[in-house]
């Protein structure tokens, strides 16, 4: 029997694996954020040898840095990020979470004065196995990753 791929290559692009099945959805609402023409491939629920399922997003024409990753990270802190070149991968990392995002979330709390001035918000974050907590530089209020998740 024949292995076939479940989505199409790129001949020039970035490749998201290995995000956590249902994830693929919230991430590709940040890529259309932030470039709405973006030509894309999703495929959701995929078979994964290591976790069951798995999302995976093919964004063509655009190769991602490693701060475009960071904004992804949040849905998938232990997705892998592909750089296609010719139809070749020729670099791989790990998306990681940062230390900190910077004007990518709206502060949940209303009362936040990101609210009314014109600032970037900015929080830092704190991973434990359990839970990923984020923390307003302006309200110091800490929030579950939960929040920030459609």
């Amino acid at each position: 029997m024949r292995e076939t791929m479940a989505v199409e290559a790129i001949e020039t692009g970035t490749v998201i694996d290995h995000i956590p099945a249902g994830q693929g959805l919230n991430i590709l609402a940040r890529i259309q954020k932030r470039n709405a023409q973006a030509r894309l491939t999703v495929g959701l629920n995929l078979p994964s040898k290591g976790s069951g399922l798995k999302d995976i997003i093919k964004v063509e024409g655009w190769l991602f840095s490693e701060q475009d990753a960071a904004e992804m990270a949040l849905y998938a802190p232990h997705a892998t990020v592909n750089i296609i070149e010719a139809y070749k991968v020729v670099k791989k990392f790990p998306i990681g979470l940062p230390a900190e995002f910077t004007g990518i979330f709206p502060c949940p709390n209303t009362n936040c004065i990101s609210h009314a001035e014109p600032v970037a918000t900015r929080f830092s974050v704190t991973e434990t196995p359990e839970k990923v907590q984020l923390r307003c530089h302006f309200c110091e209020r800490s929030f579950a990753d939960s929040l920030f998740k459609h």
